[in-house]
């Protein structure tokens, strides 16, 4: 008899445990930032038509294959043919390398979190320098935020060539991180089950409590009419349509295998249909949501910028000219800098080069995602707030809750397939299997808290999962659709739910997800090939600032490696399992 698989406790759990998954880092982000860079609200139009066209049909998809196949990844495609297997096997490989790297981002999470609770918060203001007769040089060049980020946290060497040494507080923390996540899988579903209800829970909670705090703060309304007034001339740009799709497809986590594990501990007959729907649209109202609250942080720091600007430029030339205080206001600056310009030219000329150009749109303008934004652009925004620790405790425990809820999927993808494995799980006890996969990512992630450590993070998180998770979901949707056969596939989801596949689903799954997926690996190709030499953003200490620089030729060959290591396993187990078939079939003509 086959060992009963375990289930979770209710449909909820379930659904719990996708959301924690999809809505992660990059609904908080990514996704403002895409708003910011193509069009505000009329972003939406291209992210809602991705959503309907690819999001969920997609979702569904995956959702089906492991609720009607009851295995991970590999056993899930194996079943359906096994010719398939290295689907599965390249799903594990680009979970592996996320799990690798991803983790970090809650080992920094952890840092700052345990520096939130000093008074004042240490990137607040610039140390003294070594006589301490003023501020660190970088620092001042810089800002505290950033200096406490690339300095403090990362300590980051000058380019990837010079690699340094192991960090020892980032490294504790990203043991830290491992052993956390470690707890929370430690017995399959049981574990995991509990985890998810706060892991997808208290972010809304605490983004709820931002919300309310970020709608009052000085010049939330500036950063909100920013986000909320549709550049409609965006509608025409193909990059839009192109990253709203991107955005869709990986904020879901398709490709993964993560999906497909948690749905092979459903119940035979649950509505998977019905969780995809749910999942997806919770996945895009939090990502809305989250620009709301953005936004309207992002427009109290640039308010606070630029009246600090304003206030700076006003002081020097009310100290310079002697003028009368309070003359100088926003409204007549610009008005009598011209003025005092044209009266007094050589005095004008003296100051010039220190007067600066305070404009409230171009520090709105100022688009930045990822780490940026997370840990400095939220900083820098924290630090002006008042009882400020209160708010950066709250921030960081929100990034903590995301960070953890989308590993335990990303685990999930890699441990399900070897439990399902009789010769591992015969030998080993699952919680043997979950405490050596976290060890050897641990082990491996330690690379990134070096001193070029966040320089490999920017490799993995750009090209480790990128064209790999494309080619692997279009293999998955040929597969289901003409490998399998869509009828068959129909026909297995009607007896498993009771309910028919409209023809909704089936024309997407056949023919136009497919498509769209094709036309996003065109065009990351060509992006590719396009750009020529690839380039990173190095720390400049001595300009307090970022510089391109071109990647060194072992970068470019690991970048290489990672791509193809995750899509060459799809040909090459297939073609392993070709040859293996007619060998089988040599011994047994030779006995006849």
């Amino acid at each position: 008899m086959e060992k009963a698989r375990p289930l979770w406790a209710n449909p909820l759990q379930f659904v719990f445990a996708c959301i924690s998954y999809a809505v992660g880092l990059g609904n908080v982000w990514r996704f403002p930032y895409l708003c910011q860079m193509y069009g505000g609200g009329s972003f939406l139009v291209p992210y809602i038509i991705m959503l309907i066209v690819e999001g969920m049909p997609l979702l569904y998809l995956e959702l089906a294959v492991g609720q009607r196949m009851r295995q991970g990844s590999i056993g899930a495609w194996r079943t359906i043919s096994p010719y398939l297997s290295g689907v599965g096997v390249a799903s594990v490989v680009v979970s592996f390398f996320l799990s690798m790297y991803y983790n970090v981002i809650n080992a920094w999470a952890f840092w700052y979190l345990f520096h939130s609770f000093q008074d004042p918060l240490p990137w607040s203001v610039c140390p003294l320098n070594g006589n301490h007769t003023g501020y660190d040089e970088e620092c001042e060049k810089a800002s505290s935020t950033q200096y406490f980020w690339y300095r403090k946290t990362l300590n980051i060497s000058p380019s990837l060539q010079e690699n340094g040494g192991v960090q020892w507080e980032p490294a504790l923390c990203l043991l830290l991180a491992w052993l956390v996540v470690y707890l929370c899988i430690l017995r399959g579903t049981e574990s995991t089950g509990k985890v998810v209800y706060f892991t997808a829970s208290l972010p809304y909670c605490v983004l709820i409590i931002y919300l309310i705090r970020g709608l009052t703060l000085h010049g939330a309304t500036n950063g909100l009419m920013y986000m909320f007034t549709p550049k409609m001339e965006q509608l025409a740009n193909p990059k839009a349509w192109i990253n709203a799709a991107t955005q869709i497809f990986f904020s879901l986590g398709l490709g993964f295998g993560s999906l497909i594990a948690f749905a092979s501990y459903n119940e035979p007959s649950s509505n998977c249909q019905k969780h995809a729907i749910i999942v997806s649209l919770i996945n895009s109202f939090t990502s809305i949501f989250a620009s709301i609250v953005t936004f309207s942080i992002y427009g109290f720091k640039a308010t606070f910028n630029y009246e600090n600007c304003l206030k700076k430029v006003s002081l020097l030339l009310t100290n310079t000219f002697d003028l009368e205080d309070g003359f100088l206001t926003a409204s007549n600056l610009e008005q009598v800098k011209g003025y005092l310009a044209s009266a007094y030219p050589s005095k004008y000329s003296e100051v010039f080069p220190h007067i600066k150009n305070c404009s409230l749109e171009s520090e709105l303008d100022t688009a930045v995602q990822g780490t940026g934004l997370a840990f400095i652009v939220y900083t820098e925004a924290i630090k002006n707030m008042e009882v400020s620790q209160l708010w950066s405790v709250l921030y960081f425990f929100m990034l903590l809750m995301l960070g953890i809820g989308s590993m335990l999927g990303n685990t999930a993808a890699i441990l399900t397939p070897l439990t399902d494995s009789k010769i591992i799980s015969s030998h080993l006890p699952k919680e043997a299997i979950s405490g050596l996969v976290c060890l050897v990512n641990c082990a491996i992630g330690m690379v990134f808290t070096m001193e070029a450590g966040n320089y490999w993070f920017d490799i993995f998180n750009d090209y480790a999962a990128t064209l790999s998770l494309l080619l692997i979901v279009l293999v998955e949707t040929i597969a289901v659709c003409y490998v399998y056969g869509l009828r068959r596939f129909e026909s297995d989801l009607k007896a498993m739910t009771g309910r028919a596949v409209s023809w909704y689903w089936k024309v997407m799954w056949a023919g136009v997800s497919p498509l769209l997926i094709v036309s996003l690996f065109v065009f990351y190709l060509s992006d590719y090939i396009l750009t020529g030499t690839l380039k990173y953003q190095a720390w400049d200490a001595s300009q307090g600032q970022l510089v391109t620089k071109d990647y060194p030729a072992y970068a470019l060959a690991v970048i290489g490696l990672l791509v193809a290591s995750s899509t060459m396993c799809i040909p090459l187990v297939a073609l392993g399992t070709f040859v293996l078939h007619h060998l089988k079939r040599g011994d047994v003509a030779s006995v006849a």
